[in-house]
């Protein structure tokens, strides 16, 4: 058994350049594992930075200055969230509250649906049943007013937190795009020299983590904005609410569609019930998740999709698990990363065979 373990570690640990990957790997591990809560403002940058990387080229390729690039892209990206905060923001939280209020009165036509259930089904339902999940639910529904409530109080305090994020972020995005080349610079002097199995894997997860958020940013816009078209021509209820909710979903591959399609369901069958328009309704939503998956996924990312869908679903239980919100939200580049150091690490044997 030792003697296997030895061959092993003689076969792959043989090279310093994989010494010298593993090091860094290691050390990008134990930095974003402890320190992920306080470097969230630099996530939030480096994500900002590496989608507006693209108009910024674009505007150097029409003759202005990088400064004067990063200038105009910041300003513009500023004027779009503004935007969307005094126009979405809004209606979405007004719609929000609406569907608080109405949750008492689903709650009850869904224990006037239930009550029946025994009456028509008595070797399958049993009426006790049906009272103790009523009663699980008005508990739930009590106790998540005062979760409501306290997350209220305390969002208070966490409003300075917010207003220092709102300088900071900008002010590191535009740093970061405006001295990308120093500092990679300075990256780079800090690293070992002999990285040349670390600057294929960094070639290559900097272009699919480039185009993963470009095509992850428009693929949130084209299904938001796709429902909310869908929901708005049925007349639905809480329509940018839901539509919102499915726009953000997409960020959580496979689990988020599951997830938000619960409460689409659920605002459908209060709203029509069980008939013709909840069918239309339905079907017409199942079609744009449909074309998400299998038209506007695989044309976005291309090669960054290029992983098995249980390898997708594991990364992001896995990292998701390790950092939160970024484990999932970076969940397919970093089963990218996998898969890209198992392809370039070195394996002796292999040589030698050639």
């Amino acid at each position: 058994m030792l003697d296997m373990l030895l061959q092993w570690y003689r076969r792959r640990f043989t090279d310093p350049q994989a010494i010298a990957l593993l090091a860094i790997l290691v050390a990008g591990f134990c930095i974003l594992y402890f320190l992920n809560g306080i470097l969230a403002p630099l996530l939030v940058a480096i994500v900002l930075a590496y989608l507006l990387e693209w108009p910024t080229v674009r505007l150097q390729h029409l003759g202005l200055s990088r400064t004067l690039s990063v200038s105009v892209v910041l300003i513009i990206f500023a004027g779009i969230l503004l935007l969307g905060m005094f126009v979405i923001a809004p209606v979405t939280w007004q719609q929000g509250v609406n569907l608080m209020t109405d949750l008492p009165s689903m709650l009850n036509r869904f224990y006037d649906f239930a009550a029946t259930l025994p009456k028509r089904y008595p070797a399958l339902v049993d009426a006790g049943i049906i009272d103790m999940m009523a009663e699980n639910m008005r508990s739930k529904l009590s106790g998540l007013g005062e979760s409501v409530v306290k997350y209220s109080l305390a969002s208070l305090v966490g409003l300075l937190t917010l207003a220092i994020y709102l300088i900071l972020v900008p002010m590191m995005v535009f740093f970061l795009l405006k001295d990308k080349e120093q500092m990679l610079n300075a990256v780079r002097r800090i690293l070992p020299r002999d990285r040349g199995l670390a600057g294929q894997v960094w070639e290559e997860m900097n272009q699919q983590i480039t185009n993963y958020i470009r095509g992850k940013v428009l693929e949130m816009i084209i299904v938001g904005v796709a429902t909310y078209l869908v929901f708005v021509v049925m007349d639905m209820r809480y329509s940018l609410l839901m539509a919102v909710l499915v726009g953000v979903s997409v960020l959580i591959p496979y689990i988020g569609a599951m997830l938000v399609t619960i409460p689409v369901v659920i605002v459908a069958m209060f709203q029509w019930g069980l008939g013709a328009d909840f069918w239309t309704l339905i079907v017409a939503y199942l079609v744009v998740q449909g074309l998400d998956g299998n038209v506007i996924v695989p044309l976005l990312f291309s090669e960054a999709v290029n992983l098995h869908p249980l390898v997708i679903i594991l990364a992001v239980v896995v990292f998701g698990g390790l950092w939160g919100f970024w484990g999932v939200f970076f969940a397919i580049p970093l089963a990218t990363l996998v898969k890209a150091v198992v392809h370039v690490w070195p394996d002796e044997s292999l040589n030698e065979t050639v």
